[in-house]
């Protein structure tokens, strides 16, 4: 049983990592089908559930690696969980700023694997140092601190206003943020980030519930209760402070950690079913390319830009890519086939990795 339940989790992760790459390399931004899109600003489009599912994944992980930093002494375990910190935060910088072609002045400091680094550095304290009831408190403090913290705005929810983008205008200047919808403003910004916290937390809960009992079912009708309370609180919470993936609301925590138990509990129901010898390529497909699920994103990240670096006649290798898509089908497939291209060339990389038993990890 123990064995199933690494299983999907290592699926999990394979599949979200799939995911990020999917949506992450579009053919054309111009042509993405609307649920492979984030919302603009308030809502959720599935797309939205992927990075949060990245980062209850990395709280599921620490459940295993907790177990080697609790015999160390505190000195030993900030140095490890700190350089794990660093390390992650550098390579974030230096994949945003690939070719590095951009002044240092305009390099993005915050992003994803930035956020990770942040979230993963106070997860794993917090995990160490608090028992059950004190982390449930203290991601309570998180949510509702950070929603009575973006209520200090006249304009809390504005993209404009919101204390997000004063705070990170203030300290990391406009010229370090993403400019992506027309002004400075980061959704990976610095305020955002303590919710984040949240999700690796609820991660690793919910895999100590999973694994820590013998009596598999009732840790799963647990689980499931749990989650379609989340959802339930989500919801209602959604009427007074509005689920925003930019700004990583509170509510929105709430609502992709429920769901994200439910694709876990999914995944081990799955396994456990009659149809689990039919789906076993299904899983092992995924788990080969969530074994390296860091080298996979940072490179996927390096390809796509490599690719649009590389030129072909008057134009880049990844437009011609597409553009040899687009000559046999509509914009918009022809823009998924080229992502699901993406997902194939990395997959390809996942299996030599896993053929020779190589793990990259920091």
């Amino acid at each position: 049983m123990v064995k199933q339940r690494f299983l999907a989790l290592d699926v999990m992760r394979g599949l979200t990592l799939a995911l990020m790459i999917l949506v992450n390399t579009p053919g054309s931004w111009e042509f993405v089908y609307g649920p492979l899109l984030h919302a603009d600003w308030h809502g959720a489009t599935p797309t939205d559930f992927v990075f949060p599912f990245f980062m209850f994944i990395v709280g599921s992980a620490m459940y295993f690696a907790v177990r080697g930093l609790s015999s160390l002494d505190f000195a030993a375990q900030s140095k490890k969980i700190l350089r794990r910190v660093a390390l992650l935060f550098l390579i974030g910088v230096l994949l945003a700023a690939y070719p590095f072609t951009e002044s240092l002045e305009q390099w993005r400091v915050m992003g994803v694997l930035q956020r990770i680094a942040i979230a993963y550095g106070f997860a794993a304290f917090i995990i160490l140092y608090f028992g059950f009831s004190g982390r449930i408190v203290v991601c309570a403090i998180l949510l509702i601190g950070y929603w009575a913290l973006l209520n200090l705005s006249a304009e809390p929810y504005s993209l404009e206003h919101n204390i997000v983008r004063q705070f990170d205008l203030s300290v990391l200047g406009a010229s370090h943020l993403w400019q992506g919808k027309g002004m400075p403003f980061d959704p990976e910004g610095i305020l955002s980030t303590f919710p984040s916290i949240v999700n690796v937390i609820i991660g690793y809960e919910a895999t100590r519930v999973l694994l820590a009992g013998e009596d598999k079912e009732k840790a799963l009708s647990k689980l499931f209760v749990s989650a379609l309370a989340l959802i339930g609180v989500a919801l209602l919470w959604n009427t007074l402070f509005p689920i925003n993936k930019s700004l990583w609301t509170s509510s929105f925590v709430v609502l992709t950690c429920g769901v994200a138990i439910l694709m876990l509990i999914l995944l081990v129901k799955l396994e456990q079913s009659a149809a689990a010898n039919s789906i076993k390529p299904v899983y092992h497909f995924f788990e080969i390319i969530g074994k390296n699920p860091l080298f996979i994103y940072v490179l996927s990240g390096l390809l796509a830009t490599t690719l649009y670096l590389i030129p072909i006649g008057d134009q880049s290798a990844y437009t011609a890519l597409y553009g040899a898509f687009r000559r046999v089908t509509d914009p918009y497939l022809a823009s998924l086939l080229f992502a699901l291209l993406m997902v194939g060339i990395l997959w390809l990389v996942a299996w030599v990795l896993h053929k020779r038993n190589i793990i990259i990890s920091l």
